[in-house]
């Protein structure tokens, strides 16, 4: 373990760690310092590198050892994130460092799925750590739940990145700033970010005007063998394809054990003139699933996402009843984006986690670091919204901490 990483640290706290990991992450060594030691700090770092525990860890700590009094508790440490699903990832994966660290730190979580009853609760009985988006920020610094954020002194931003530039960024920066004019603190800011081009710019971006930002830079790219897959021969003629056979050729590997491959479709649908490459892919894409443990397919919309779930699974179905196997139902991939409900999305993602679903066929939902564990292989159909994208979706394959 690298010796001054964990200095700032309390014992509960150290103890905690050294009994939880080998050693720290590259991003941690580097950030733990400087957050100690209350600059505003920029995290790039890839993902799986443990930045969201280089963000969090030393704010617990602070709490751990400072406790308000019962009747006195606020709200102190604020985690944003603009996915309301890396939200609830997010709460889960604390619930390790609370345990091991001891005391009586308490979490909630507010966004738009949040009931009515939930929300008056917390106004009653703030949380120590509260979890989340920015709609759901400005919604209470503009009503009387602001009264519960006048104690905050640590903001976390992740997936900074993918709001920097827009303008759900730019409501998010002027709610930051509202957030320091309310607090009774001066607000530590840290943010966390994918490997993002020009760092600086996003580190402006988070802390404002006249305010200077550390920026940790661990974001070295893993090694990459992508493959690029046209489905036919000749795109001009799709038609001439044999979609009776489902072999596909030699694949990519990524560094961390995940293969990524690429394929340049369109809608899972029929072309003008009944013309489509669509059956010469889902034989293929079905091959690839199969020979994995898991997989992510990412397509760009809603619909192409439960079109290519349900083909899969009819035609997976379709080889188990060649195979001369009775099933009622083969269920081989699952359907994953925002207009799902969050329980059938958490039931979802826990089947491809645990082993019990090959496949999921996801749109941006899962494109941002919520934690899927070890994906073995992750296929992009068509091109993505932008280089941005691919790089987040890509980044899914091989995803443990310290891959």
């Amino acid at each position: 373990m690298t010796p001054d990483a964990l200095a700032s640290f309390t014992k509960p706290v150290r103890d905690w760690f050294a009994r939880s990991f080998e050693r720290p992450t590259e991003a941690q060594v580097q950030a733990w310092p400087a957050i100690a030691g209350g600059e505003h700090v920029l995290v790039s770092a890839p993902t799986g590198s443990g930045k969201t525990l280089a963000a969090f860890l030393w704010g617990l700590d602070r709490l751990a050892a400072n406790p308000l009094p019962e009747g006195e508790r606020r709200i102190r440490l604020v985690y944003v994130s603009p996915l309301k699903a890396l939200s609830y990832d997010v709460e889960k994966n604390l619930r390790a460092p609370l345990k091991g660290i001891g005391g009586d730190i308490t979490v909630g979580i507010r966004t738009g799925d949040t009931p009515q009853r939930e929300r008056q609760a917390m106004l009653r009985k703030p949380p120590d750590v509260l979890i989340t988006t920015p709609e759901s920020l400005y919604l209470m610094l503009t009503s009387k739940a602001r009264e519960i954020l006048t104690g905050v002194q640590w903001v976390i931003v992740d997936e900074i990145h993918a709001v920097a530039r827009t303008k759900r960024g730019a409501h998010l920066a002027l709610t930051l700033e509202r957030l320091e004019h309310l607090s009774e603190h001066e607000v530590q800011r840290i943010g966390l970010s994918a490997t993002q081009r020009p760092l600086e710019e996003v580190g402006r971006f988070l802390v404002g005007t006249g305010r200077h930002c550390r920026v940790v830079d661990t974001g070295v790219r893993k090694p990459l063998d992508l493959k690029i897959h046209v489905p036919v021969e000749d795109m001009r003629e799709p038609d001439a394809h044999d979609v009776t056979d489902p072999a596909v050729g030699g694949m990519g590997t990524a560094a961390g054990g995940g293969d990524l491959v690429g394929a340049g479709l369109g809608e899972p649908e029929a072309a003008a003139g009944g013309r489509s490459i669509w059956p010469a892919i889902y034989p293929e894409l079905l091959a690839l699933v199969q020979q994995h443990r898991s997989t992510i397919i990412f397509v760009n919309s809603r619909r192409g996402a439960e079109r290519l779930a349900m083909r899969l699974n009819e035609l997976a179905g379709s080889e188990d009843k060649g195979a001369g196997e009775h099933r009622t139902e083969t269920t081989i991939a699952r359907a994953h984006h925002g207009s799902l409900a969050r329980e059938e999305r958490l039931i979802v993602e826990d089947l491809l986690k645990s082993g019990e679903l090959p496949c999921i066929v996801a749109t941006s939902s899962l494109e941002l670091g919520i934690d899927m564990g070890a994906v073995d292989l992750v296929v992009q159909v068509e091109s993505p919204k932008s280089v941005t994208a691919g790089l987040q979706r890509i980044g899914r394959a091989g995803h443990n901490v310290g891959d």
